[in-house]
C-alpha cells in the first residue's frame, strides 16, 4: 500500500454541516470527503479510489462571518420533463427574482496535511497497476497539476497544494492538546443510487492530528 503526503492551505474554507439548513456553517477542520476531493481533483481513475489515513491541522482553528448572494431556487424537473413533452414550462432561474443574501461562519487561514493511501477498484484495466496509479500521482503532485481547481469546501474558496516528500518535516498548531470535534461527516454512500445517505464519525484531535485508521462510521 503506498501513500502520499500533501500539503493543502488556503485563505478560507466552509465545510458545511449538513444539520444547518439556512444559514451554512462550517465544520472546524477538513472532512474526509473533502480531504478526498482535493486528491480526486489532482488525479482521478475508476480503476483507484483515495482513501484518507491522516490529518493534520497546521493551523489554529479560526472562524470568520460573511455574506453573500445566493440562488434560493432550482430549475425543477418536473418542468423539465414537461417541456421535453412538448408542454410549456421554464427552462431557466431568473436570479435576479430568486437571489437573497444569507450568512455563512466559515474558516480562515487554513493550513493542513493530509496522508492518504489508494485502493484499486473493479473499474481497473488490463494494463494498470498499483504501481502506474502512484507514479502518475506523485508526478502531477509534484508538478502541481489538476484536473479542476482544488477547493476547500466550495468553488470561490480555492486550495493551493504541494507535495511533502519523505524527509520533510511539519508541525501541528494543536501538539499536546486533545479535542472532541463531535460527529463530522465521513462520506457519502453511493451503494444504492436510489438511496444515497451519509456516513459520520466522531473526530477527535489527538496532538493535531485525525487519524482515520478504523474509525467507526455510522448512518
Amino acid at each position: 500500500m503506498k501513500g502520499v503526503s500533501v500539503e493543502v492551505w488556503g485563505d478560507y474554507a466552509l465545510f458545511t454541516r449538513p444539520e444547518m439548513k439556512v444559514e451554512r456553517v462550517s465544520y472546524d477542520v477538513i472532512t474526509p470527503s473533502a480531504a478526498r476531493g482535493i486528491l480526486d481533483s489532482i488525479y482521478w481513475h475508476p480503476g483507484m479510489r483515495w482513501r484518507i489515513d491522516k490529518i493534520f491541522v497546521l493551523n489554529p482553528i479560526e472562524f470568520t462571518n460573511i455574506r453573500r448572494n445566493e440562488v434560493k431556487s432550482k430549475i425543477s424537473a418536473t418542468n423539465v420533463r414537461s417541456v421535453m413533452n412538448g408542454k410549456e414550462g421554464d427552462l431557466y432561474i431568473n436570479t435576479t427574482a430568486d437571489i437573497q443574501q444569507r450568512a455563512s461562519m466559515i474558516l480562515k487561514n487554513v493550513h493542513y496535511v493530509i496522508q492518504a493511501h489508494f485502493e484499486m477498484t473493479e473499474g481497473v484495466g488490463e494494463r494498470d497497476n498499483e504501481n502506474k496509479f502512484f507514479a502518475i500521482a506523485m508526478r502531477r503532485l509534484r508538478k502541481g497539476q489538476y484536473y479542476h481547481q482544488p477547493c476547500l469546501g466550495c468553488r470561490e474558496f480555492p486550495a493551493y497544494f504541494r507535495l511533502i516528500e519523505d524527509d520533510e518535516e511539519f508541525k501541528t498548531y494543536y501538539d499536546g492538546l486533545e479535542l472532541d470535534l463531535g460527529y463530522m461527516l465521513y462520506d457519502m454512500d453511493f451503494k444504492d443510487p436510489e438511496n444515497i445517505s451519509p456516513l459520520f464519525f466522531r473526530a477527535r484531535l489527538k496532538n493535531g492530528v485525525i487519524d482515520l485508521h478504523d474509525c467507526e462510521v455510522v448512518q
